[in-house]
């Protein structure tokens, strides 16, 4: 069932991504616009289906886990994998904008799950900033495009004239069936994480936050290894930052909207760790890109050590193992400020040299 939702989920996505980019340029959208709405919030399109599906069979924990386990998995995974494989340039306006623009949203989820609950106004909130931003970008997007002659932007492969992905129908078929394929696939998906939970004797928040945000964030992971292989590194990086956004903006708001004036519960956990480990790798995005305006592999190395430490954590916690303070204390009193020590080096080496 999990191989089986799954497979619908990453095939869903792509029918559904490459049906509204074609339908948008059909109907005159530039592809750069294309690019900074479809693309980064189609490849979060799994992790909208897993969280509601999960709402509306009352598995509150794996919809949140799921946000901020693939927001966690989306940084220190993908954008370490895409480093490690090709050192990672980022667009000046990812720095100046997108990226404190994901620290904000972060916080924001913070604030509001306080009270240990994403209530239903909340979640319209949360909608509601996501359409402001969306807006936002498509109107600075067509300002850019303007500026630029209209020639720059993210080439979505449109089809070629009389092929047969031109027909509008088609399109629009294309659309409904990547929702189909997305519905039907988050029921198996959630369904057999529950079973996981049961089978493993770990909660469903540890799977949610692990195997279930793993899984939904495959399209990011081809989408963006794809694009740090082909040298199309703006979209690499500028996937991750907003399908993070859109992970907390859109899934939690569409969730919290289908739980009712119930809303989301959080677990206690989650506001005592996760979603700090959350908002940390949001942070930790500016002063690595700020070092040259560039991921470096070594610093996608490091990357993916910590989310190879934050997964065994996860572990050692659900299993209550003896060496789970010895782990933490070596994470909070060593690995960290080491981590932190060499980023401040790096940054300031850079700066020095920029000067020069």
């Amino acid at each position: 069932m999990f191989v089986a939702g799954l497979g619908l989920l990453i095939v869903g996505a792509d029918v559904l991504v490459r049906g509204a980019s074609r339908l948008a340029l059909s109907v005159g959208v530039s592809p750069l616009v294309i690019g900074l709405t479809v693309v980064a919030f189609g490849t979060s399109a799994p992790e909208v289906a897993v969280s509601v599906g999960a709402v509306l069979n009352g598995e509150t924990d794996i919809a949140i886990g799921n946000v901020i386990g693939s927001n966690i998995f989306n940084v220190f995974f993908i954008l370490g994998a895409s480093a490690v494989l090709a050192p990672l340039l980022v667009n000046r306006q990812i720095i100046r904008q997108e990226v404190p623009i994901m620290i904000g949203v972060t916080s924001l989820f913070l604030v509001l799950a306080q009270d240990h609950s994403v209530g239903f106004f909340e979640s319209a909130v949360l909608l509601a900033l996501l359409l402001i931003y969306t807006g936002f970008l498509v109107v600075q997007s067509r300002r850019i495009s303007q500026r630029v002659g209209g020639g720059e932007g993210i080439d979505m492969a449109a089809p070629a004239s009389g092929g047969w992905a031109q027909s509008r129908i088609v399109q629009i078929g294309m659309v409904v069936a990547g929702l189909v394929c997305l519905v039907i696939g988050s029921r198996l998906l959630v369904s057999a994480a529950v079973s996981f939970a049961a089978a493993l004797g770990v909660s469903d928040l540890v799977i949610g936050l692990t195997i279930v945000a793993a899984g939904t964030s495959l399209p990011e992971v081809a989408t963006s290894i794809m694009a740090a292989i082909k040298g199309e590194r703006d979209i690499a990086v500028g996937n991750v930052v907003g399908s993070n956004v859109f992970n907390i903006l859109g899934c939690l708001g569409l969730s919290g909207l289908a739980a009712g004036f119930s809303g989301i519960g959080v677990a206690p956990s989650v506001m005592a760790f996760d979603a700090w480990v959350m908002l940390v790798a949001a942070i930790a995005c500016l002063p690595i890109f700020l070092t040259g305006r560039e991921i470096a592999r070594w610093e996608g190395a490091v990357f993916l050590a910590y989310y190879v430490f934050y997964v065994g954590y996860l572990i050692l916690a659900a299993e209550q193992h003896d060496a789970l303070a010895t782990y933490t204390f070596a994470m909070v009193y060593f690995v960290i400020p080491i981590t932190l020590l060499t980023a401040a080096a790096a940054y300031f080496g850079s700066g020095r040299k920029a000067g020069q």
